[in-house]
This record gives C-alpha cells, sequence and structure tokens, in this order.
C-alpha cells in the first residue's frame, strides 16, 4: 500500500538525471524517425509537422518497407526528391489516423435534458449547443487492426471508444481527459465518460500508470494525475460505485508509481522532519520521438553526448508537465537548453496528488476497504503538511515551485527559503483547487489578494506567467485548464470576495472564446490574455 522505500540505485538515479531509468523504443518508431527526418530534409521546415510521420501506420511489414526507403536515391544532405517520398509515402504508408475508426456515441443526443440550466442568453446557449455538437465529430474507436498487427502502428489499442483532441491530436491524452469528463458530464453522456475512464484504467494495467497519450513514443512518461478527480465527478454525478470499485487496484497503482523512485523526493525542514514530495521525471534520454528533428535541433548547441541525454530527459519531463514548454522549467530563461524540469519540485503536481490521496481514502471508505482509506487519509496529512512547509509563501501569499540542489546526493535536501522559485505562474494557486485549502477562508482571503495584485489577472482571462520568451506555456497565453481550476477554486470557498472574482474571470474567458470562435469557426487551445477573441501563439 504505502509508497516502497527508495533503493541505493533508485536515490542514485534520482542524483544524476542522465543515469534514471529509459524505457525501450521500438523498432517501428526508429524507423519512423528516418522517415520523419527524411521528410524535414526534403520539405524544408515551413509548415512541418514532424508528428505527422510518426503517426503514419505501415500498409506492409516493416523489412519491406524500410528496405523501399533505402532504395530511395538521396542528395548529399540526405534529401530525396519530393516526387519520390510521397510515391513512397502514398505506397508504402497509410494516412496518420487511418487506423481510428469514426463512431458515434450511443449517448449523444442534439440537446440533452437540463443542459446548462443557468445560461439564459438565447445566442451564448446556441453556441453552447454547437460545441456541445463537437463530440460527434471527435468521437472514435480504435480500429481492431491495431490489436491485430501492433507492429504497423504507433497507435495503441484501447477497450473502449475514444474522445480525441483533434487536428493533429489523433490519440487519448491523459491529463486533457479529465477536462473532456467535465464537458462529457455536462452533455449528460455518463457512458462516453466511463469508457474514457477504463481506457485510462487499462493503460495502468498495461504499463504500471497513465501515459501521456496512447501512443507508443509516449510510453516513457505520465502526466499530471487526474484520474482520481475524474472518476470522483463521475461518481458524485452518476453515483456508480462499481465504476470506483473497479477503478480502486488502479489507483493504487498509479499513486505507487509517483511515489517511488525517480518521482519521490525528501525535503528536510527546519524541524529535521523528512517531508516527502514528488516531481515530474521523464524514462526517457533521447529526442523525442514525436519532435525528434526538432529536439535535435535544439540540442545541437550543446557540446557532448551525456549534456545531450540530459536535455533531452529534461525535455520529455517538461512533456510530462504538460506545460511543454515555459521558462517555469529553465534554469536561465529564455535559453530552452537550460531546461531542468527533473531538478524542481512542482506545486500543482503535488496538489494534484494530495487530491488522489483524499479521493482514494474516500472511494476505499465507500467500498468498506477502512485500512486502506485510513492510510491514505494519513497520507494526505503528511503531503499537505509538506506542500504547506516547502511551498507556501506567506510574503507573497502564494505557494511557490521548489528548486532542488542537483550537486548533492544526501538522502534528504535540506529547506532553504532561497530555493524557492520567486517568480509567478499560475500553477502558484493551483492547490487552492483542493479541498482542505479553499475551505480554509483565512487562507483564501490571503491567496485571493495575491492574485488580484500577482499581474496574472489580464482583460481576457488568467496569463500562465508574467515572462512573454514565446513559448506556449508562457505570457500572454491563456491555457483553459488553468482558468478552470483557479475559477473553480475560488468558486468552491466561502468568500463572498473570491466567489465575485471567479464569475469576473470566468465571464472575461468566455467571452474570448465565444468571440474567437464566432471569427474563426473553431474552437482554440490557448489564448493571448491580453486582448479579447485572439488566440494564442507559441510552441
Amino acid at each position: 500500500m504505502s509508497a516502497s522505500v527508495t533503493s541505493t540505485t533508485e536515490s542514485l538515479s534520482a542524483c544524476h538525471p542522465d543515469s534514471g531509468p529509459v524505457k525501450p523504443s521500438t523498432p517501428l518508431l526508429t524507423f519512423l524517425e528516418r522517415v520523419q527526418e527524411t521528410a524535414f530534409n526534403t520539405f524544408g521546415k515551413s509548415n512541418f509537422d514532424p508528428k505527422l510521420y510518426v503517426d503514419l501506420p505501415l500498409k506492409l511489414n516493416l523489412s519491406t518497407t524500410e528496405e523501399a526507403l533505402n532504395k530511395l536515391p538521396r542528395s548529399e544532405n540526405g534529401s530525396v526528391l519530393a516526387k519520390d517520398l510521397e510515391d513512397f509515402i502514398e505506397q508504402y504508408l497509410e494516412g496518420a489516423g487511418d487506423d481510428l475508426e469514426y463512431l458515434e456515441p450511443k449517448d449523444f443526443v442534439p440537446e440533452p435534458e437540463d443542459f446548462l440550466p443557468k445560461v439564459e442568453n438565447h445566442e451564448i446557449r446556441a453556441w453552447a449547443l454547437e460545441v456541445h455538437s463537437l463530440w460527434k465529430n471527435l468521437s472514435r474507436k480504435v480500429s481492431n487492426r491495431v490489436e491485430r498487427q501492433p507492429q504497423l502502428h504507433t497507435l495503441l489499442p484501447l477497450p473502449k471508444p475514444v474522445m480525441i483532441p483533434g487536428s493533429r491530436f489523433r490519440e487519448v491524452y491523459y491529463w486533457d481527459s479529465y477536462w473532456v469528463i467535465r464537458g462529457l458530464l455536462a452533455s449528460k453522456m455518463y457512458e462516453t465518460a466511463k469508457a474514457i475512464v477504463t481506457n485510462l484504467v487499462f493503460l495502468i494495467e498495461e504499463y504500471g500508470y497513465v501515459l501521456n497519450g496512447a501512443r507508443a513514443y509516449y510510453t516513457n512518461r505520465s502526466q499530471p494525475p487526474l484520474l482520481s478527480a475524474m472518476i470522483y465527478e463521475i461518481y458524485t454525478r452518476t453515483g456508480d460505485i462499481k465504476l470506483v470499485q473497479k477503478s480502486l487496484p488502479a489507483l493504487l497503482k498509479e499513486h505507487q508509481f509517483w511515489n517511488s523512485g525517480i518521482h519521490r523526493v525528501t525535503i528536510q525542514d527546519p524541524q529535521a522532519c523528512d517531508l516527502t514530495l514528488n516531481r515530474y521525471y521523464a524514462m526517457w534520454n533521447k529526442p523525442r520521438p514525436e519532435s525528434s528533428v526538432m529536439d535535435k535541433a535544439s540540442a545541437s548547441k550543446l557540446s557532448n553526448i551525456s549534456e545531450k541525454q540530459h536535455f533531452y530527459r529534461e525535455l520529455a519531463s517538461a512533456a510530462e508537465s504538460g506545460w511543454d514548454f515555459s521558462t517555469r522549467w529553465m534554469r536561465n530563461p529564455p535559453d530552452f537548453t537550460t531546461l531542468a524540469t527533473t531538478s524542481i519540485v512542482p506545486v500543482d503536481l503535488n496538489a494534484f496528488i494530495l487530491g488522489m490521496e483524499l479521493n482514494i481514502a474516500s472511494f476505499a471508505k465507500l467500498t468498506g476497504d477502512d485500512t486502506t482509506a485510513k492510510h491514505f487519509l494519513e497520507a494526505s496529512v503528511a503531503r499537505q503538511k509538506a506542500i504547506n512547509s516547502v511551498f507556501w509563501n506567506e510574503k507573497k501569499g502564494q505557494w511557490l515551485d521548489y528548486w532542488l540542489d542537483n550537486s548533492t546526493c544526501k538522502e534528504a535536501q535540506i529547506w532553504e527559503a532561497w530555493h524557492q522559485n520567486q517568480n509567478t505562474f499560475a500553477s502558484n494557486f493551483i492547490p487552492l483547487w483542493i479541498e482542505p485549502f479553499y475551505s480554509d477562508p483565512s487562507l483564501v482571503d490571503k491567496v485571493v489578494g495575491s492574485l488580484k495584485t500577482s499581474g496574472l489577472l489580464c482583460a481576457a482571462g488568467i496569463a500562465t506567467s508574467l515572462t512573454n520568451s514565446g513559448e506556449q506555456w508562457d505570457f500572454p497565453n491563456g491555457w483553459a485548464p488553468l482558468q478552470h481550476m483557479i475559477v473553480e477554486a475560488l468558486a468552491r470557498s466561502g468568500s463572498k470576495e473570491a466567489r465575485s472574482m471567479a464569475e469576473d474571470i470566468a465571464i472575461r474567458w468566455i467571452r474570448t472564446n465565444y468571440v474567437a470562435y464566432k471569427k474563426t469557426g473553431v474552437m482554440h487551445e490557448k489564448f493571448d490574455v491580453e486582448h479579447c477573441g485572439d488566440f494564442g501563439g507559441g510552441g
């Protein structure tokens, strides 16, 4: 039940990011990275999407396809004639996404009963129903061919239908699924929401954790762990105790994944108490296959293999955080090669794991497992203490990420005030989303005052950071998950001022989404929070 004791090798790998675990790649991925590189050399970098090439399924076996690629005449820089490459792709590879099949969701109705009852404005209701209708466009099932011939696909088989994000994202993603489920619940599509949870539980059973996404190239990392929060939301709406019972063993396994080995960090507080917290840490030290060409270019200024491997691990670990990329993870912003994600203990990750511990405790109690409930309640109390001790900054009224001192290899690192990252990020306010924090009135007042003067509140929502670096998880971009968590945290608190602030932020955010949708006809993943109706850039 409890997190395993960190072994000597694990604690050593925690000190030296280059010596941590590396998940094996597959021959198919290695080959598709070659196709990606050939395409880059042939077509050039304008409108080049590296992910496209690692999503292509093979029509024939790998050795035949590889032989055909090898036979293409090449120039000195590794490029081939555009016509030759186009013919090769058409003859030997299927289209990206061809291994998914369209599937109309069984529980979709054009206008659900009691849909958004508080929305009175006719135009906004009509827009909400248009957005609701997108579920039909995004619903898929993984083709049976993927299970029959996995060696031809980077897509992974899943037992239930899926909702894809759309555009270039043709697979399930972990933390996106939380907000997908919140939307499905608003649309009264309970069975579709449960199917998503079943797929994520399946990934834990197969791999020991939920993958970043359901692709072979995402097996080396996870993403912000929100599965227990998804199950909590579904249970609250449906009372489906069977889903809770079925999911609990997987949640215990996921908790174990985050709380053992490389993801686990011990920090000693000034009273010499050991506090256990967690960090992002990908099991990878090579270019990410879905972005191999770009990652190699970013690493080209680094001088030796060990530096490059270290950088690749930091890149993949930033991808595990969901914040890819941001000055939040850089030692010397905006220098991209100074990414140091594994040296940071992040506020939001630890808030999510506190939420997981509280959810597991309540799920165990529901299912009559009092021993597990007690264990996780105790774990949540210890984590809350650690969050307060390590991250909370009374002067700023925010929780601040903590920098690890990687130059030492002690079992526990001694807490130092100057290791707190003094920069302001939207993530500094995420703990308020978790129950013990939003139910503390004096704490809520401090955090509301801090958010008000933080500089993050803009005309069209909450900025991700205060640094305009050109990275997508920085100023002036605002992202829906961050708006939602902070707005919901403020709204859940008993404070009148916090609730009023929540409403104000929500109105600004919904307005910018509405204006952009009317201009472009699509929903965007990020917005420029300085200008209403402008979508974000970078990344």
